[in-house]
């Protein structure tokens, strides 16, 4: 059985037991969490998908909170002597998945 989740913007497929970095939640470390934008639910053949899913919940707690590595982004003009170059760390949460309410 696995669902697929909206948080943050972005779509996640997740199954019990697994662990899914998304984007920053609040909470402290051992917090619950429930996410209940559920795009779809599905286990073996049978498939629910929209508005049956009205009451569909994912369940989980907050193992960590944390940032990703580091990306370089650097700006360049040519023949304009224009170079910039910044680092960037996006912060994440991760998530230990525990059951999917259907």
């Amino acid at each position: 059985m696995y669902a697929v989740i909206q948080t943050g913007g972005k779509q996640y497929r997740v199954a019990p037991g697994e662990s899914i970095e998304v984007e920053t939640l609040t909470g402290d470390v051992g917090a619950d969490v429930e996410f209940d934008r559920v795009v779809a639910v599905i286990d073996g053949d049978s498939v629910k998908a929209g508005s049956s899913l009205s009451t569909a919940r994912v369940k989980g707690t907050i193992a960590a909170q944390g940032r990703g590595e580091k990306t370089i982004v650097f700006k360049f003009k040519r023949k304009k002597q224009y170079k910039r170059t910044i680092g960037h760390r996006q912060n994440f949460t991760r998530v230990q998945v525990n059951e999917i309410v259907a």
